[in-house]
Parts: C-alpha cells; sequence; structure tokens
C-alpha cells in the first residue's frame, strides 16, 4: 500500500538536523579524536587534538556551532519506492528547511547565486539535494554540511585500467599530500571508485557518511581502506598540518561498476569536524 507524505513534513526535520549537525559532532568521531590524541607524537599534534575535543564538547553543551564554516548543506533523502508526495515541490520543502534551520539557529550562510557575481543567498539556500530510491515505505534524512576548505581539496582523474590498485592508492596519497594542512586535518578521506563521472564522485562524498571504523565489507576494498590510512599517517601532515602522525582518522573506499575502458576516481575529503545528522520519517 502506498504511504502518501506531503513535503512539508520535510521542513522542520531537516531545520532541526541543520542545528545538530553543526552543534553535535558524532560519538565516533569524538572517539576517534580522543584516541588520535593517544597515539599522536607531537607534541604540537597532541595539544591541536586535546583543543579539537574541547571545542567539540562546548558546541556540543552551548548548542552552537562546532566550527565557523557551516558549510554548504548537504542533503540526502533515501526514499521508499511506496512513498509518494503532495504538497510543495521536494527542493522547495528541502530548501525551505535549511533556510528556517541555518537562519534559527545562527548559522553562517555560506552560498552565493551566481559564481562569478558571488551574491550571497543570505540563507545557505540551495541546498545540494541527492535522492535515492530504496525499498519500504520509510524516508531516511540525512544532513550533511561541508566546509569550504575540505571540499576544495577534493579531486576526480579517470585512470587507465592498467594503473589498477596502486594507482588509485597512488592518487589517493598525491591528492591529501597536495592538500596538506588546508582541508583541517585530521581528515575522513572518502574514495569513490568506478561508476561514471558523477556517479563516482557522489560516491567519494557518500563514502563520508559512513561512521569511523566501519570497513567496506568486501575484502579487497576493505584491505586498500587500512593501506591507504596507513600510508596517508606516514605523510607527516599530522593534526591541522602542524606535523605528527595523525593526518587521518580514517579512509573510506566505495566502488560501483564501470565501462571497460576507465577506471575513476574521485576523492573527497571532510576536516576534523565530521559533520552529519539523520533522521527517519
Amino acid at each position: 500500500m502506498q504511504r502518501i507524505l506531503d513535503t512539508s513534513e520535510l521542513i522542520p526535520i531537516i531545520a532541526e538536523l541543520a542545528k545538530k549537525a553543526c552543534y553535535e559532532l558524532g560519538d565516533d568521531v569524538i572517539a576517534s579524536l580522543r584516541e588520535a590524541q593517544n597515539r599522536e607524537e607531537s607534541p604540537y599534534g597532541r595539544d591541536c587534538l586535546r583543543q579539537l575535543v574541547e571545542n567539540a564538547e562546548y558546541a556540543k553543551k552551548e548548542q552552537i556551532a562546532c566550527c565557523q564554516d557551516t558549510g554548504t548543506c548537504n542533503v540526502i533523502l533515501e526514499i521508499g519506492q511506496e512513498v509518494s508526495w503532495k504538497g510543495m515541490p521536494l527542493s522547495d520543502a528541502v530548501n525551505e528547511g535549511v533556510r528556517r534551520g541555518y537562519g534559527e539557529g545562527y548559522l553562517r550562510k555560506s552560498m552565493v547565486a551566481d559564481p562569478f557575481d558571488r551574491v550571497n543567498t543570505n540563507d545557505n539556500t540551495p541546498a545540494m539535494l541527492h535522492t535515492e530510491i530504496v525499498p519500504g515505505d520509510k524516508v531516511t534524512v540525512t544532513v550533511m554540511p561541508k566546509g569550504g576548505g575540505c571540499e576544495n581539496m577534493g579531486a576526480f582523474r579517470t585512470l587507465l585500467p592498467s594503473d589498477g590498485a596502486q594507482g588509485v592508492i597512488q592518487f589517493v596519497i598525491q591528492t591529501v599530500d597536495r592538500a596538506g594542512g588546508k582541508p583541517c586535518p585530521p581528515l575522513l578521506v572518502g574514495v569513490g571508485i568506478g561508476g561514471s563521472m558523477d556517479k563516482c564522485v557522489w560516491l567519494a562524498k557518500k563514502a563520508l557518511l559512513r561512521p569511523i571504523g566501519g570497513r567496506n565489507p568486501n575484502p579487497f576494498y576493505s584491505n586498500m581502506e587500512t593501506e591507504l590510512l596507513e600510508k596517508i599517517n606516514n605523510l607527516g601532515i599530522g593534526p591541522m598540518g602542524t606535523g605528527g602522525r595523525i593526518t587521518a582518522l580514517d579512509a573510506h573506499v566505495e566502488y560501483s561498476p564501470c565501462h571497460i575502458t576507465a577506471l575513476p576516481v574521485a576523492i573527497n575529503l571532510q576536516c576534523h569536524a565530521s559533520r552529519n545528522a539523520r533522521a527517519e520519517l
């Protein structure tokens, strides 16, 4: 039986998720930062990690943004195939939710209406809306704010199939090394492999939603994640670029079938403030 939802139901949910994501880092992120503090060999790095944990705890307690860059607002809707919508256009409801959340939450508005005119929209819309059709009659709503420093340092390249896994690993390491301290490490590194150009880039960003410490169920890609994390943490960039062992908290790889002539690879970096919040409708 088809379930009918009014798109207006999304507005308060997205508004609250936008605030929650910016105020409260996930338990997995806090735990990972604490663990990194214990493992970091650099005194400067340890002090940076200590301050990041204190900042996150204070932001959650006071319900204020844990980072001044509250970013582009990515909204991911996993929509059950048995759901039908009524009411205003879905994208309008999503943007209204973002508008309210960023206004009520006193979150920085960072979106410009045109890439060259650079006039701020003053409400952080439009959101970057991603929809996926899934089985069932539920809707899962995820809000992921993405700061400019880390988003700016992503990369895409179509490798040759003969480049293989080591070619992918080399590209990821080169990208993180080039980024240095700009994306505010310690990072979460999302890697997409396969698909088309647009699919591959989305896989890299989607990989950031996986909890820290979660491994790809495919052993080949799980081993790749482990190797990437080790090599990244051997770069010596360290927390906030001050030098040290902990440049990344984790590396996540997602993959998809692709054309016989290509090996697409995308990298999307997330800063230490790995923010997202989720609800089910």
